[in-house]
């Protein structure tokens, strides 16, 4: 696949060498458990240590508001479905958005269905929540808001601090999906305002398996597991030291790469020239989210007149990601697409190109000219 050029890392990000480095000790010699009192468990703990303090400094926050999950997907469920049951006696209302990632969505319809209510706010049409519309949903009953900092498909970036702000106001804890966000943008979950956020290694360029639920101290959330005291009880479970060195180094690089404003100098303008490539080149093409206020590395189009996914069968050295999901039946528009009032015929048609630190400007060439020798073959095909 080496002659494959990726730019999904919305998907999934490579390991950074220098995590991966970190990380392989801790799949061979140092194999101990962090629970383990000798020797073995003891340096496994010391790594345990060192890589929370690492997740801590990108988040400006204290290491015991550090607790370590699977991923992103069990951060929210944690914090949604823990502050829940955790606030009965508080009240049983949520607020959220139509265009969340579905870990917070699927949580919010099953704790429906077990009394709790959800208001689903809709968004605009670059997919960005109305702090208004949030404050006005707030009711007496409410213990919760969940909205994410950038969207994960159109990179839109919501007004967090001001819905921080509202949340504040009316004494009700926000928690944030974060992943698309931390480690690119302000990181400071003190400036965000933001009570939790989850957050996973695999974007920021560390291993899949493992994340983080940034818990403010003094919040109490029920545990979804049980067995086990790691992680002060609130996820038991026996620690993936390997998988939590690797999220702490990615931690780490992050903050190096924001000091660097790698983003800013190289991400945006490599993401920047493909569009203009495109778009000097073929007609009836469309962006998806906001144009200024989006993720650096995001470029959601909309190629009227071609299915999305026969745009990707058909590109052959480039790994891109479609907005709908297909089957052998029937194609549907991503629910965020539809969320932004955006119409189906032409949201099945959306591709999202995720470029990252490691894509380079001759990559950027050569995407653009098979995209554009793609859409303009499977238009021509269409009109026959």
């Amino acid at each position: 696949m080496n002659d494959i050029i990726y730019m999904d890392n919305h998907a999934t990000t490579p390991i950074a060498p220098e995590v991966l480095d970190a990380m392989l000790p801790y799949l061979t010699n140092h194999f101990g458990n962090a629970s383990s009192t000798h020797p073995f468990g003891v340096y496994a703990k010391d790594a345990v240590d060192k890589a929370r303090q690492q997740v801590a400094n990108l988040l400006s926050c204290l290491p015991k508001e550090i607790v370590f999950t699977s991923g992103a997907t069990e951060s929210d469920n944690l914090a949604i479905a823990g502050v829940a049951y955790a606030s009965k006696d508080k009240g049983n209302h949520i607020i959220t958005s139509t265009a969340e990632h579905h870990a917070v969505l699927d949580t919010c319809h099953v704790l429906d269905r077990e009394g709790f209510e959800t208001t689903y706010l809709p968004v605009d049409k670059y997919g960005m929540v109305n702090p208004d519309d949030v404050e006005a949903a707030i009711t007496p009953k409410t213990v919760l808001l969940s909205f994410m900092y950038a969207n994960n498909e159109v990179g839109t970036i919501n007004p967090i601090q001001d819905i921080a702000k509202i949340a504040s106001k009316h004494g009700v804890l926000f928690h944030s999906d974060a992943v698309q966000g931390i480690g690119k943008l302000e990181s400071s979950v003190d400036i965000l305002g933001i009570d939790m956020a989850s957050i996973t290694a695999h974007k920021i360029y560390g291993p899949k398996g493992i994340g983080v639920l940034y818990i403010r101290d003094g919040i109490k959330l029920n545990p979804l597991f049980f067995g086990g005291g790691q992680e002060a009880g609130v996820r038991p479970g026996t620690l993936n030291v390997a998988g939590i060195v690797g999220l702490g180094a990615a931690c780490a690089s992050c903050q190096t790469a924001m000091e660097m404003k790698t983003e800013e100098k190289v991400v945006g303008p490599l993401r920047d020239t493909l569009f203009q490539k495109l778009a000097s080149e073929l007609t009836d093409i469309h962006l998806n989210g906001h144009p200024e206020n989006r993720l650096l590395g995001n470029l959601n189009l909309c190629f009227a007149g071609v299915q999305s996914h026969s745009l990707l069968a058909g590109l052959k050295s480039v790994a891109v990601s479609t907005g709908s999901a297909c089957d052998s039946e029937s194609v549907t528009a991503s629910h965020v697409l539809v969320a932004m009032g955006i119409p189906n015929e032409l949201a099945i048609t959306a591709v999202r190109f995720g470029l990252g630190r490691y894509n380079t400007a001759a990559e950027v060439d050569t995407v653009a000219n098979e995209v554009i020798q793609m859409v303009n073959q499977l238009r021509t095909l269409a009109e026959e």
